[in-house]
C-alpha cells in the first residue's frame, strides 16, 4: 500500500484558561525557543478528540471502543444481554475467565474495611491496567464466553478455544483503537501501533502564568458575620496555540483490516475514519476547569496537508516566539505560516506531491488564502480531505 500521510495544523486563540493542569493545579508550560510557552499535553487532547466522537455522533457506537479497568463487568453485561440466565456471579466468572483467556490479567480489588462492615459482596474482578477494547471485540469475548459456559475452564483450556479469545481481541478493531493505537504492557502481541501522532500544542509567544484569588461568601452569613466563606487562587493563562497531528492514512488502513462493515468498498471505512478525525481534532476542546473560565473557542486557521513523503510539523516558523506587536498573535502567526510553508515545501520538493485545504476565519488569516484550496465551512473540508484519501487508497502501490 502506498504510504499517505495527513498533517493537520491548527491556529486557536484560547482566553483566560487553564485546559491542561500539572502535579500542582497550574496550567501546563514549555520552553521552546528560549521563552516559556503554554502547552496543553497530547493525552488531553486526544482524549478530547475521541471524547468529541461520541458526543457529537460522528461515528457509531459500533465504531468505537473503550477504555477501562472495569473490562470484566463489560463482557458480564454482554454475557447476560445474550442469554439471560447468566446474571451476576456466574456472568462475572466467565467472563473473568474469558478475559483472562485473551491475555489480560485481572484482580479483585481489595474492599474498604468499611464496606465488609456493612456485608457488601466482594467487588468484581478488574484489569490491573486500563484496557482499551471495540465493542465488537467485547460482543466476541461475551459470545465465546457464552458457548463455554457450562465448564469455562474446561472449554478455555481447549488450545482452540484460547486462541480464540486472543484473536478476538486482536481483530475488528474500532475507529479509535485503530487511530490511537493500544498498549498490553504483559500481552505485546495485541498491542496495536497508533496511526496518529499528536504533538504538544504550544503557544506561539511567550506566555506567563497568571493566578486567580476568589472568595465565596456563605449565603446564610448574617449581616454581623463578616468575610468569606472560603478564599483559594486557581493558575491560567491566555495563548494563541499552534496545534498538530499527523495520520499515517496507510496504517490506520492496516489496523482496520477489512473495515467495521463486511458489506463495504475497503476504502470506505478509512475515509469514514479519517473525516471524522479531521472534524473531531480540529473542533474538540480540552474540558479542564471550563465551568470556571468558559473558554469555548474554535480554531480561527486550519491547513490540512495530504503527503506521500513524510510527516512535517510547522512548528519552527514559530521558534523565534511572536511578538504580538499590532495588539495579537492571530495575524503574525498567518503570516509566518504563509512564509514558512512554501519555503520548506520548495526545499524538500514537496510541492508537487502534496494536496492542501485551508479553513480560515476573519481577516487577520487573509495571508493563508493562497496556500491551498480554501474551504468555506468545516464539512466542506472535511469531505473533500476524505474524498482525496480514498482516491489516494484506490490507486494501485
Amino acid at each position: 500500500m502506498n504510504r499517505i500521510f495527513l498533517d493537520v495544523h491548527a491556529l486557536q486563540t484560547v482566553p483566560p484558561s487553564n485546559l491542561n493542569r500539572d502535579d500542582t493545579g497550574a496550567p501546563k508550560t514549555a520552553v521552546y525557543g528560549g521563552v516559556p510557552r503554554a502547552r496543553v499535553s497530547s493525552q488531553a487532547w486526544k482524549r478530547a478528540t475521541r471524547t468529541y466522537f461520541k458526543d457529537e455522533h460522528l461515528l457509531e457506537p459500533s465504531e468505537l471502543g473503550v477504555r477501562t479497568k472495569k473490562i470484566v463487568e463489560a463482557v458480564a453485561a454482554r454475557i447476560t444481554d445474550l442469554d439471560p440466565a447468566l446474571t451476576g456471579e456466574d456472568a462475572l466468572r466467565i467472563a473473568d475467565e474469558t478475559v483472562k483467556a485473551a491475555g489480560l490479567k485481572t484482580e479483585v480489588p481489595k474492599r474498604k474495611v468499611s464496606a465488609a462492615k456493612d456485608g457488601e459482596p466482594e467487588p468484581a474482578p478488574q484489569s490491573k491496567y486500563l484496557v482499551f477494547l471495540s465493542s465488537r471485540q467485547l460482543d466476541g469475548l461475551a459470545r465465546l464466553a457464552v458457548d463455554g459456559a457450562a465448564d469455562i475452564t474446561a472449554y478455555l483450556k481447549d488450545k482452540k478455544n484460547k486462541d480464540k479469545a486472543r484473536q478476538l481481541a486482536d481483530t475488528h478493531h474500532s475507529v479509535d483503537i485503530a487511530l490511537f493505537g493500544r498498549m498490553v504492557a504483559d500481552a505485546a502481541d495485541i498491542n496495536v501501533d497508533a496511526a496518529v501522532q499528536v504533538a504538544h500544542a504550544l503557544s506561539v509567544h511567550r506566555v506567563e502564568n497568571e493566578s486567580d484569588y476568589y472568595t465565596a461568601v456563605d449565603d446564610e452569613n448574617t449581616d454581623e458575620e463578616t468575610g468569606a466563606g472560603m478564599i483559594g487562587t486557581v493558575d491560567f493563562n491566555s495563548a494563541t496555540l499552534y496545534r498538530y497531528a499527523a495520520l499515517g492514512v496507510h496504517q490506520l488502513a492496516a489496523n482496520l483490516g477489512h473495515g467495521l462493515r463486511e458489506d463495504e468498498p475497503r476504502t470506505e471505512p478509512v475515509r469514514r475514519a479519517v473525516e471524522a478525525f479531521v472534524h473531531g481534532f480540529i473542533a474538540s476542546l480540552p474540558t479542564g476547569k471550563i465551568n470556571t473560565f468558559g473558554n469555548h473557542t474554535l480554531p480561527d486557521a486550519v491547513i490540512v496537508k495530504l503527503r506521500t513523503t513524510r510527516p512535517v510539523s510547522l512548528v519552527a516558523a514559530f521558534e523565534d516566539p511572536v511578538r504580538g506587536e499590532t495588539g495579537g498573535y492571530v495575524r503574525e502567526a498567518c503570516e509566518r505560516l504563509a512564509e514558512y510553508i512554501p519555503d520548506i515545501e520548495r526545499a524538500y520538493g514537496d510541492e508537487t506531491s502534496t494536496l492542501t485545504w485551508v479553513l480560515r476565519v476573519g481577516p487577520n488569516t487573509h495571508k493563508l488564502a493562497g496556500l491551498g484550496t480554501e474551504s468555506p465551512t468545516i464539512n466542506d473540508l472535511v469531505t473533500a480531505v476524505g474524498q482525496a484519501v480514498a482516491e489516494r487508497l484506490e490507486k494501485p502501490a
